[in-house]
């Protein structure tokens, strides 16, 4: 098991920083697995309504699930409960943003590999899922809030939506099963899929020259004391604050975690657009900004490595004529526009405290950020592929002429030129 571990973080060397951003995706999973398995005693998922009389007096009388009771105790009555339950939290983040930096490392180099990025891409939407089930199980108001969006889209679906709705709640919104059917998602389906993703990375990028490591790599214990002072000095999912659910009900400040910021944008931009289809309402303003838009945002990112000889302009030789080299202006540009309307959908999702902050009306900042969301990601496209195509000109041109040094001298001739220096072979 130990020498199979350390073949699963050993470094690929056809690209440092993507092994990197790997090798810290594995150590987060570690480090999550480990302090997930030392909360399991103090949890109890359990949605059996009890009255709090705990160590946070601010609640005490107050009636609430024995899922939230547990975590509240776990919190303020085990010692250490509650730097565990961060830095497994932060653990998670860390994951999905290692899983995020090496898709955007391999994407920006061209250097897709089709079954290792679909499964690092399958990494991501695990990590996803991972991070909004353990939101789900603490029942407090940000986790209400989560349920009752997947309430939302559930019955966006035409025709299913409401038998989906029913099966996984168990009845009607909110049922007495979710955190229970959540919990063992949580701690056995979804990490055992994380992990044998993980073996599937390896197995299919693992060099033909197997490689003994005997030391400990340096991004492992640097990972962990990372997550640990992170855990210790910033706090994260409060659920003290934000009390525990009440249906219809929603706390301020509680807001889902970064990764899905986006989502949450998508939503409070779109508009109220509803559609009657053989006697059955389609909830629009719920379909496309749930639904829609995220699956082919990720099918277009699970697939892009089929679409890029043709985004990037390569073609094959015909005949007698050569190759067309690619142009990676237009893959670095479609980049950079996605990371733009990811960025605005993400900016989207704070738009009541952007209203409240600059003192202007929320209607008015839902309108600049639906403008921007259509317009930003174009204009990011073509001021990037304009500028990547200038650097590239630039770059011949020394190839061609050398590089200007700014000195200037005269010739026998009586005339001045710059002397240009021959750029240095890579």
């Amino acid at each position: 098991m130990k020498a199979a571990m350390r073949r699963l973080v050993r470094a690929d060397p056809d690209d440092r920083w993507a092994a990197a951003f790997g090798r810290i995706a594995v150590y987060s999973f570690l480090v999550a697995l480990v302090t997930g398995i030392l909360l399991l005693p103090f949890f109890r998922p359990s949605m059996t309504p009890v009255v709090y009389h705990g160590s946070y007096r601010k609640l005490d009388g107050l009636p609430m699930s024995r899922a939230y009771q547990s975590t509240l105790n776990t919190s303020f009555d085990v010692r250490g409960g509650l730097l565990i339950r961060q830095v497994h939290h932060w653990s998670a983040d860390l994951f999905v943003a290692a899983v995020c930096l090496r898709l955007v490392r391999v994407f920006f180099r061209g250097r897709f590999r089709l079954p290792d990025w679909l499964i690092w891409v399958g990494l991501l939407l695990a990590g996803m899922l991972v991070g909004l089930s353990g939101t789900i199980l603490p029942d407090d108001m940000l986790s209400g809030g989560s349920l009752t969006l997947l309430t939302s889209v559930l019955l966006s679906l035409p025709i299913s939506g409401t038998h989906l709705a029913t099966l996984i709640f168990g009845g009607s919104f909110p049922g007495h099963v979710i955190i229970w059917r959540t919990y063992w998602v949580h701690i056995v389906v979804l990490p055992v899929v994380l992990g044998a993703l993980l073996l599937l990375s390896y197995r299919i990028g693992r060099p033909r020259r197997a490689v003994r490591v005997w030391r400990v790599d340096p991004l492992l214990p640097f990972t962990a004391a990372a997550l640990v002072s992170l855990g210790a000095a910033a706090q994260i999912n409060p659920v003290w604050l934000y009390g525990p659910y009440v249906p219809g009900s929603i706390s301020a400040g509680s807001v889902p975690d970064w990764y899905l910021g986006f989502l949450d944008g998508a939503l409070r931009i779109m508009p109220a657009w509803e559609l009657s289809f053989g006697g059955h309402p389609l909830s629009l303003d719920v379909l496309i900004p749930a639904l829609i838009v995220p699956g082919l945002f990720f099918t277009a990112v699970a697939a892009y490595p089929l679409l890029d000889g043709w985004i990037a302009g390569r073609r094959p030789p015909r005949g007698l004529l050569p190759p067309k080299p690619a142009d990676p202006a237009n893959r670095i540009a479609v980049g950079v526009a996605g990371i733009a309307l990811y960025g605005l959908l993400w900016a989207a999702a704070a738009n009541d405290e952007i209203a409240y902050q600059l003192q202007v009306s929320l209607f008015t900042v839902t309108w600049v950020f639906r403008i921007l969301v259509l317009t930003v990601p174009v204009v990011a496209f073509a001021l990037t592929r304009m500028i990547c195509h200038a650097v590239k000109a630039r770059r011949r041109d020394e190839a061609e002429h050398g590089i200007e040094t700014g000195r200037i001298v005269m010739t026998p001739e009586g005339g001045y030129t710059e002397i240009r220096e021959k750029v240095a072979s890579r």
